[in-house]
């Protein structure tokens, strides 16, 4: 099990947000709102710079606003200036499509992260999915399963996880999305920037998926990171326990770096 660190990018500063609140708010002019849990003072390179001091490489960058606004392209600035300090470090996400996929692959990331191109109209589009490929290749792709809660199945939310799709999270849908990318990222996004604990019962579901898709496929590293509500480090004991040592994790807002109370040292321990 890694630690995977993150950096999450909104309104041009590094933010931690909780999860659910994140929406557009056009009728007030507003570009994207959302209750903001910490603003740093520091721009990206600083965080960019403290995970490279510790090779802390497979950790995410994800810009939260609206592609096309000026907002996302405030984001792409942080984004630079980290990816600039730790080539290769990071995996980026938010606004990603075929056309500038390889832009932020020539920029320093590792891999591109993406929903809600992939995931579009309610269902999985396989074309676009083909199309991102074609465009970076399997190896370079990092598909994210955000999901949330609805009539007691997790479902695949896009649109800066507002919007639910049809495509619930279990072990098939990794089976056959695995034929198209590298690593999934999933953000339980019900608990998502709320530290009140792991959503255990989403951990259950992907740790069997890792287990089987491990048996299957032969891999021998972990391709699946865990993302929501992590509050102390007996949650990251339990994700060790509950995933088997298959599941990595991130955390953000309960990141004494993110002015939350579990110290960066001690998640490095």
């Amino acid at each position: 099990m890694r630690f995977r660190p993150c950096i999450d990018i909104h309104n041009g500063k590094v933010k931690q947000i909780v999860g659910g609140s994140l929406f557009d708010n056009e009728a007030k002019g507003e570009n994207s709102c959302a209750d903001e849990n910490f603003i740093s003072s520091y721009d990206a390179d600083y965080f960019a710079a403290l995970y490279k001091s510790y090779n802390l490489v497979g950790g995410h960058i994800i810009l939260l606003n609206k592609y096309g606004t000026d907002e996302y392209r405030e984001d792409l600035k942080q984004a630079e200036l980290a990816l600039r300090c730790f080539p290769n470090g990071f995996q980026i996400g938010g606004g990603i499509t075929p056309y500038n996929a390889l832009y932020f692959i020539k920029m320093g990331a590792s891999h591109i992260i993406v929903t809600s191109y992939v995931f579009k109209d309610g269902k999985v589009n396989i074309e676009n999915l083909k199309s991102l490929v074609n465009a970076v290749g399997k190896d370079r792709i990092v598909l994210d399963l955000s999901c949330r809660k609805l009539k007691g199945k997790y479902y695949i939310v896009t649109d800066r996880w507002q919007k639910f799709t049809e495509t619930e999270v279990t072990p098939t849908a990794f089976f056959e999305l695995y034929k198209y990318c590298d690593e999934f990222l999933v953000h339980a996004v019900d608990v998502e920037g709320k530290s009140s604990g792991i959503d255990i019962e989403l951990l259950n579901i992907l740790a069997y998926s890792a287990e089987l898709l491990s048996f299957k496929h032969n891999i021998s590293r972990n391709i699946i990171t865990y993302a929501g509500g992590i509050s102390s480090l007996a949650d990251i004991a339990l994700i060790e326990k509950v995933g088997k040592g298959r599941i990595d994790f991130t955390i953000g807002s309960a990141l004494d770096l993110f002015g939350g109370m579990v110290k960066f040292e001690d998640v490095l321990k």
